[in-house]
């Protein structure tokens, strides 16, 4: 596997936030990824980083106007609250029987992941000019020459314990087994209007029998359609239909999942039909390709009518670097999900034609979700909120067969922000600690942000950052195409010390991530 590249640009203060508005109050620390893995990155997000592209980002959280506290949900554990079931049931209506209540499209706060990237403010623009040979390593046996010469100078370098930093995404699924409820096999629940006072029955009809019994006979009917097949694991033969509805019968007074609105039986009839499909983020990939033109049609109507950018500033190329541009190599494991890991883009398809898209990364612990943008002509859906639910659905299910993919990552919650807020209402979450990246639930985090801003939400005052960086020598540098530790760099560099600099980024992305991935040095 290819080592990441990355080129470290330092702290950037005093610019416009997207948040507060304020023209110079937003600090961050950058650098570009030319390559990157997925555990990198994975790691690099559990340190409080975020990518807008290539560009990888994270908030000077003790400095900047907005401290911007990464924020995950525990996906298996979510339940919908109500105003999110409204949302679901929202779309299912509309699906099943065309109907678009407007007293539901309340605006609910959108896009659980699209002010994070508006707001980062792209210093980004300032593209790097690195050509790719430069970033391209020598052959292993040269580099592995180099990365000896410390000991041949015959100093002698203490050991340090190799503590893969498993910063809480690790400390995952300690109840991973429970089984998820909701599925394909449960039904939505058909509400009927009440008679007309007054009015008796109608003997010409055939009596009428109670919606409960129509579902179940439905379900029966479905299921016996499907023979054989496995209902919480235990086999059933057809013609045997007490066995499937005893067997596919929900625990009573179990509350709705997210799955019990997302597949449903939809009437033959139905008159719209949606569709999401996960489209890996590659020019190579037949579907992504064929796609492209709908889909950056789509941004761009997006962004003109939503964020308001002129025609110049969300063309094709723009959406490219922004949306399709990648660091991140995709990769299979024996134990990941079928689509491996990687960039994606899950578009939502309406009848024959996108409306939403979500940018999403698939990371060894979780979905992060990147950006979201959609047809302005059917917010009346809610279609923020509910990619969010879809998301946090898919993500379960990836879990089923990769069990350590457990987490919905949704970028950055802002509590001075009182529009970014909403964020906390995908329960249960997380906070992350900035200074010790140890993960706090969002219930402890929220009186200390309410008195301040700023917070350490760790309160064990002896607790530090166990990923900080220890040893500087041993940060990995890609300097003319040899692959070296810091520590025979230093001596070979002619010219003004680095150690500064480098020494800032190895503390940002700390220890692990310094002597994995490659710092370019020019």
């Amino acid at each position: 596997m290819a080592a990441a590249v990355v080129e470290y640009k330092g702290w950037k203060a005093g610019y416009r936030c997207g948040y507060c508005a304020s023209e110079r109050g937003k600090v961050s620390a950058g650098m570009w990824a030319h390559s990157m893995t997925v555990q990198d990155y994975q790691d690099l997000i559990d340190r409080g980083w975020r990518r807008c592209g290539k560009y990888v980002y994270k908030p000077i959280m003790n400095q900047t106007c907005c401290p911007q506290y990464t924020i995950r949900c525990q996906a298996l554990h979510f339940q919908a609250s109500k105003s999110h079931k409204k949302v679901l049931k929202k779309m299912l209506k509309f699906i099943s029987k065309g109907d678009v209540s407007k007293a539901a499209s309340e605006e609910e706060p959108m896009d659980s992941h699209v002010e994070d990237a508006v707001a980062c403010d792209f210093p980004y623009k300032a593209e790097s000019h690195v050509s790719q040979s430069e970033l391209t390593p020598l052959s292993v046996d040269h580099t592995e020459r180099v990365e000896n010469e410390d000991e041949d100078t015959g100093e002698t370098k203490e050991e340090v314990n190799e503590q893969k930093v498993e910063s809480g995404s690790r400390q995952i699924c300690a109840d991973k087994d429970t089984p998820l409820t909701g599925g394909p096999a449960h039904l939505a629940k058909i509400g009927h209007a009440p008679p007309k006072p007054g009015k008796g029955a109608d003997l010409s009809k055939p009596p009428c029998r109670k919606a409960k019994d129509i579902r179940k006979e439905r379900k029966l009917q479905k299921l016996l359609r499907n023979q054989p097949c496995m209902i919480e694991g235990s086999q059933f033969q057809a013609g045997d239909p007490g066995s499937v509805l005893q067997n596919s019968k929900s625990k009573p007074n179990q509350p709705k999942t997210i799955e019990d609105f997302v597949f449903v039986s939809l009437p033959d009839d139905a008159p719209h039909k949606l569709e999401v499909r996960l489209v890996p983020v590659s020019f190579e990939d037949p579907q992504f390709k064929s796609s492209f033109s709908q889909s950056a049609s789509l941004f761009a109507k997006y962004q003109m009518a939503i964020h308001k950018d002129t025609p110049a500033d969300c063309g094709e190329h723009e959406f490219t670097r922004f949306l399709c541009d990648s660091p991140l190599e995709a990769e299979d494991g024996p134990n990941g999900p079928e689509c491996g890991y990687g960039s994606f883009h899950q578009q939502y398809w309406l009848d024959g034609k996108i409306i939403a898209v979500g940018v999403i990364d698939i990371l060894p612990y979780c979905v992060s979700s990147v950006y979201l943008y959609y047809d302005p002509d059917y917010s009346f859906l809610s279609l923020g909120v509910y990619s969010a639910l879809r998301e946090i659905a898919f993500t379960r299910q990836l879990h089923e067969k990769a069990p350590d993919l457990c987490f919905y990552y949704m970028g950055f919650y802002i509590h001075s922000c009182p529009k970014m807020r909403y964020k906390g209402q995908y329960r249960p979450s997380d906070l992350l600690c900035p200074e010790t990246y140890i993960w706090t639930p969002i219930e402890q985090c929220l009186p200390l942000l309410e008195q301040s801003k700023y917070c350490r939400f760790n309160q064990d005052a002896t607790a530090v950052d166990e990923g900080r960086i220890k040893e500087l020598g041993r940060v990995r540098v890609l300097h003319k195409r040899i692959v070296m530790p810091y520590s025979v760099y230093k001596k070979r560099r002619k010219g003004p010390s680095d150690e500064a600099s480098v020494q800032q980024y190895a503390s940002l992305v700390g220890q692990t991530c310094s002597e994995r991935m490659l710092l370019f040095r020019s």
